[in-house]
C-alpha cells in the first residue's frame, strides 16, 4: 500500500485518501476535538488500513474513534462502514433514517451497486461489505445535533442526488460535510485559487428539485467552506451554488431533449454533457490538455447520464 494522501485544515479537520479508484477522487474526513474523534464518509472496504494508519500517525487510538458519520449509503462513501465499526469498539455509526436498514442488512445495496457494475467490477471496486449491528446505529433526522467534546454538528436532510442523504454543519469550523449535495470538485481543474465544480447525479434517486432546495438550504447557513467528498475543501460558495443551480438545469434540459427527440439517447446523452461540461471547464480557464480533461471527467460524465436515465424514465411513464 503507498502511503496515504493526507491534508490537514484548520479546527481538526484533516482529508484523507481513501484510495478509490484513483488518487484525489474521494476523501474521508477525520474530525478531531480534543480526545474525540470522527470520521465523515468511510471509502470502501479497501480504504481501511489508510486511514488506521493515518490515526496511528496522529496518536489516535480507535478506541477514541467516537462516531462514524456517512453523508449517504452509495458505497463509495460507506462501503467500508463496516469493517470500521469492528475495528471502533466505541463508536457509533450515524446515519439518514433511510440508511439504518441497509447498514444492517446490506443485501439490497450490494445488489443494486452490482446491477450497475457486474460483480467482477464490484469486488475489485469495493471489495467486502460488513453488516453493522443496529443497536451501535444512530439516527440522524433533519435537525439532529452532536457534541464532540462540546464542538456542536447540526444534521440536515439533504435529497437531491440520493433520499437517504444529510449534510452536516460544523459550528466551529463554520463549514458544511456536503457529500455529494454540493456536487464534485476535482483539485486538478483548480485555477488561480478557484475550484471548479459541477452537479453529481449518480443513480438511482437523483430529483433536480430537491437537489435546488438542498443547496439552498446549504447556504442558507453561510458557511464558510464545503468539505466534499470528491474532493475535500472547497471555498467560493456563492458562486459555486449559482453555478451548480446552472448546471443541475442544463443537464435537465440535455436529459429531456436527448430522451424526446432521439432514439439514441443513451449515446446523445453521454456525449453531451461531456461536452458541457469540458465546455465549462475551459471556460474556468483550465489548461490542461483535452484528453486530460476528458479522463478525469470520464467517469463523471456516465455515471451521470445513468442517473439522469433513471430520473427521466421515472417521471416519463
Amino acid at each position: 500500500m503507498t502511503p496515504p494522501n493526507i491534508t490537514d485544515y484548520d479546527h481538526g479537520i484533516s482529508a484523507i485518501d481513501s484510495g478509490y479508484y484513483r488518487p484525489g477522487l474521494a476523501a474521508i474526513h477525520l474530525i478531531v476535538e480534543g480526545s474525540v474523534a470522527a470520521l465523515v464518509d468511510t471509502g470502501t472496504f479497501f480504504s481501511v488500513p489508510r486511514v488506521m494508519e493515518v490515526l496511528c500517525q496522529k496518536d489516535i487510538s480507535p478506541e477514541d474513534v467516537s462516531y462514524v458519520f456517512l453523508t449517504h449509503i452509495h458505497l463509495d462513501h460507506a462501503g467500508g462502514a463496516g469493517e470500521f465499526m469492528c475495528r471502533f469498539p466505541n463508536a457509533e455509526l450515524v446515519v439518514h433514517p433511510r440508511a439504518v436498514r441497509h447498514m444492517v442488512d446490506p443485501s439490497r445495496l450490494i445488489k443494486s451497486t452490482m446491477s450497475v457494475y457486474g460483480e467482477k467490477k464490484f469486488r475489485r471496486m469495493y471489495g467486502e461489505i460488513r453488516p453493522v449491528d443496529a443497536s451501535r446505529i444512530v439516527e440522524a433526522a433533519d435537525n439532529f445535533q452532536i457534541k464532540m467534546n462540546g464542538r456542536t454538528l447540526f444534521f440536515i436532510d439533504t435529497p437531491g442526488h440520493a433520499r437517504h442523504h444529510f449534510c452536516i454543519f460544523d459550528e466551529k469550523s463554520r463549514s458544511f460535510f456536503t457529500g455529494d449535495t454540493f456536487g464534485v470538485s476535482y483539485r486538478e481543474f483548480d485555477v488561480g485559487g478557484m475550484e471548479f465544480v459541477f452537479p453529481t447525479t449518480t443513480p438511482v434517486q437523483f430529483a433536480p428539485l430537491a437537489a435546488h432546495h438542498s443547496l439552498d438550504r446549504i447556504m442558507s447557513y453561510d458557511p464558510k467552506y464545503a468539505f466534499l467528498t470528491h474532493y475535500s475543501r472547497i471555498g467560493n460558495l456563492t458562486h459555486h451554488a449559482a453555478m451548480l443551480h446552472d448546471l443541475i438545469d442544463d443537464y435537465v434540459t440535455i436529459a429531456s431533449n436527448a430522451y424526446n427527440q432521439r432514439a439514441d439517447g443513451d449515446i446523445l446523452l453521454v456525449k453531451e454533457l461531456g461536452e458541457l461540461l469540458a465546455q465549462r471547464v475551459r471556460l474556468h480557464g483550465c489548461i490542461l490538455p483535452q484528453n486530460k480533461i476528458h479522463d478525469l471527467l470520464s467517469m463523471d460524465v456516465n455515471l451521470n447520464a445513468e442517473g439522469l436515465k433513471c430520473w427521466f424514465e421515472l417521471n416519463n411513464k
